[in-house]
């Protein structure tokens, strides 16, 4: 005899009741990174947008800048970490294969015992975990959830390169997702290009860099092995996220019967001004419509930088309380999601 299976008992909707941010104390210029690349302000300015980036101390951990962000992000939602259920944190840069760093920061926030998981999916990882976790609220597995991007991609950046050197930032975001009565995150437009990655990698798998070998290792301007950094084909991402990505971000528009002109808000994944730029001019995006430029003060920070983004624009006031925007990331892998959201 089968069994009769309970359905799920979810709330119908989900949407974003808090957001938070943190970025590391030291702010570093383009002035530093040129200390060890021949280039120019003026040349990092024009091909990114970016005139400084924030670098995590010893002190600011992955887990850290965390657990500020979600305690901001818990406060603005006007909740107590104990009424967190799930915490879910998206990251390429936090090196414990095991264990998941978000079992870490529930722990230490004083949630209890919510389900904790990390993702790793680049750039899109804050989207692919804001995804998830609509999907356990209207499931039902989950009342609150707690979604966080960070990074310390200083760790990951070879600082001798002159095409990826001035481009990472370090950071963390994060915003809590709580049940609603109306539709408050869209559907989520999302997918992957395998046979595209390549174009954004890691420089040395960790078993290769751990062998020590030299002669099959990248070594810096002093012979010593260089720690595993992100390498990038610059020109291929740069046409794969102006023309796809656009067109990927027209589908979540559709997908949520929202026109690019009833948007207030645009809070793309902060990888590159001109990018930034050219979906603005493909999408025919409106003049009214607020654009989040983070990157200039931010640099690219991967996961980070959908939610660091959406702080600092509901902060300057640039986008309110109740806004319709449209968020998209995009990254390595090839990786990439987008929806519409009503912003907390």
């Amino acid at each position: 005899m089968t069994a009769t299976i309970n359905p799920s008992k979810g709330a119908p909707y989900a949407r974003i009741v808090g957001v938070g941010g943190y970025r590391p104390v030291r702010v570093v210029p383009n002035e530093v990174i040129l200390e060890h690349i021949e280039s120019s302000d003026e040349w990092i300015r024009s091909r990114s947008g970016i005139a400084s980036r924030h670098w995590a101390g010893p002190d600011e951990t992955v887990a850290e800048m965390s657990i500020e962000a979600a305690g901001k992000a818990i406060a603005d939602a006007g909740l107590d970490a104990a009424d967190i259920d799930a915490v879910v944190v998206a990251t390429v840069s936090h090196f414990k294969q095991t264990p998941a760093v978000a079992t870490e920061i529930a722990h230490r926030i004083g949630a209890g015992k919510p389900a904790a998981f990390d993702i790793s999916a680049g750039c899109a990882g804050f989207t692919y975990g804001l995804t998830l976790g609509k999907g356990m609220i209207t499931d039902g597995s989950a009342k609150h959830v707690l979604v966080i991007g960070v990074e310390r991609l200083s760790d990951l950046t070879d600082k001798e390169d002159r095409a990826t050197a001035f481009l990472f930032g370090d950071g963390a975001g994060a915003v809590v997702l709580g049940p609603s009565k109306q539709p408050a995150i869209g559907p989520t437009v999302w997918g992957s290009e395998g046979d595209k990655s390549g174009t954004i990698t890691q420089t040395v798998a960790w078993d290769e860099f751990r062998s020590g070998d030299v002669s099959k290792l990248p070594v810096d301007s002093r012979g010593e092995v260089k720690f595993p950094a992100i390498t990038q084909e610059g020109q291929a991402v740069f046409r794969w996220a102006v023309y796809e990505m656009a067109r990927v971000a027209q589908e979540a528009l559709d997908a949520a019967g929202v026109a690019a002109e009833d948007l207030d808000a645009f809070i793309p994944h902060q990888a590159n001004m001109r990018i930034i730029d050219s979906m603005i001019k493909a999408l025919k995006l409106p003049e009214h419509v607020a654009v989040a430029r983070d990157i200039e003060t931010t640099g690219n920070t991967s996961a980070a930088s959908i939610p660091l983004a959406m702080e600092r624009l509901l902060a300057s006031g640039a986008a309110r309380s109740g806004d319709t925007a449209l968020i998209i990331g995009f990254g390595a892998g090839l990786v990439y999601a987008a929806t519409v959201v009503t912003l907390p």
